[in-house]
């Protein structure tokens, strides 16, 4: 059951056209990316990634910022708290972090990122673990930990792994904001449109994607989450091995025949 606090759920849930859209519920406090916050993602990308009617995720935020990251109340090591429990709160915070994260890309679901605002250190992290991203032109994206004496290591993992090296030390190295145009451009986010748009537009993406093979897509996924890591020779193996079982598949048998007979396909779960 996703954690509430104050009545409130930590993530708001709707479903529409087998696109299940995921809300972060905390505004006032910009969403932070806490332990409830985290188990509450998680559990809910958990249950969704073994519900067949549901084929794309879509996560974004209430309020005006998608997410400020970690809540640095949590994740402080201040002396007023408690030295012995610090080493062990924290790492439990970035333990759950972890989970969420890999939870992104192992999920059979196609993962979109709708972001509505400003996406700062985890909530950056956040943006660059989904499979696709939109964000409305207002938004900014930063690595900032830079700024309070440590660095945003963990969400360069994902950063660092959408964009050039030197765009990502960039941003880590200086903590500064950077624009929405600047995130296309370095490879974070797939499109940024008018807030007025928002919505709207990643909504058509969702439900064009919610069209395709969900077998398809599935196997796809986690064969190229699998390749990008390997070496060059490696990948080719792997990927070629993923294709023979997806182009052999009943599946791939029904989108062939659908191309041919010059109809739609009917797929498995549709």
């Amino acid at each position: 059951m996703t954690l509430t606090n104050e009545n409130q759920p930590y993530v708001l849930v709707n479903t529409n056209n087998h696109v299940l859209w995921l809300s972060m519920n905390r505004p006032k406090e910009r969403n932070p990316l806490s332990s409830a916050m985290l188990r509450a993602l998680y559990g809910r990308i958990r249950e969704a990634s073994e519900n067949d009617d549901i084929r794309v995720i879509v996560i974004t935020g209430e309020g005006g910022v998608f997410s400020a990251g970690h809540d640095l109340k949590e994740m402080s090591g201040r002396k007023e708290h408690c030295e012995p429990d610090n080493e062990k709160r924290v790492k439990a915070v970035l333990d759950d972090c972890t989970q969420l994260m890999m939870s992104l890309i192992k999920s059979p679901k196609a993962i979109i990122a709708c972001v509505q605002g400003t996406a700062s250190a985890a909530g950056c992290q956040l943006v660059s673990m989904c499979d696709l991203a939109v964000t409305q032109d207002q938004a900014k994206f930063c690595a900032p930990g830079v700024n309070i004496g440590t660095f945003c290591t963990t969400p360069l993992v994902g950063i660092g792994r959408n964009m050039h090296r030197k765009h990502a030390m960039e941003i880590a190295l200086t903590g500064d904001m950077f624009s929405a145009e600047d995130a296309m451009r370095f490879g974070l986010v797939n499109k940024v449109v008018k807030i007025e748009d928002l919505k709207n537009e990643t909504e058509k993406l969702a439900n064009k994607i919610a069209q395709k093979s969900a077998v398809g897509i599935h196997s796809g996924k986690l064969a190229f989450y699998q390749q990008i890591e390997e070496s060059i020779e490696d990948a080719y193996t792997s990927a070629s091995q993923a294709m023979l079982q997806a182009m052999l598949s009943d599946e791939c048998e029904e989108g062939v025949s659908a191309f041919f007979d010059k109809r739609a396909p009917q797929w498995q779960g549709l």
